[in-house]
């Protein structure tokens, strides 16, 4: 038997944080895209919640391109495996293969930087993983709901 799942979103009279920079926006693009892509819009607007919940964390660089890329690197790389977004240390090269998926992800930043929507169940999560992973780190934090294929968590 099916479980309906509802989502609520919290529709803020302004942007929770200002996104002018068409690299910082690229960014975010880029990493919805590797990380969410399949997912519905609430699991896409749940995975920018918590890029951005980082950039606003003492604990993760001030900036989403920050946030995004970061990780161990040597000689300017990412070391495999050593990132916080896997799809960034992965040895794959970022190549947008579903011009389709793309615009779906950009329609969702864009809902995202109009609205400054949260997806109320994942307010001041910093962590999610793939339901298909279970990551030494999730035990140490408290797991706040499953959206999609990830699993959301929060200090």
């Amino acid at each position: 038997m099916k479980r309906l799942i509802i989502l609520f979103f919290l529709l803020l009279p302004t942007p929770v944080l200002a996104i002018d920079s068409e690299e910082e926006i690229g960014c975010l693009v880029e990493a919805v895209y590797f990380e969410a892509r399949g997912e519905s819009l609430a699991g896409k607007v749940a995975v920018i919640n918590v890029i951005l919940e980082r950039v606003d964390s003492r604990y993760f660089p001030n900036s989403i391109c920050g946030v995004v890329h970061d990780g161990v690197y040597r000689d300017g790389m990412p070391v495999k495996y050593k990132c916080a977004f896997s799809y960034w240390c992965d040895g794959k090269p970022e190549r947008y293969g579903n011009l389709r998926d793309l615009g779906e992800v950009k329609k969702a930043v864009e809902f995202f930087i109009e609205s400054g929507a949260t997806v109320a169940n994942v307010e001041g999560a910093t962590h999610y993983h793939s339901t298909k992973v279970n990551p030494y780190w999730s035990k140490s934090l408290t797991r706040v709901t499953r959206i999609d294929d990830h699993i959301f968590y929060r200090r």
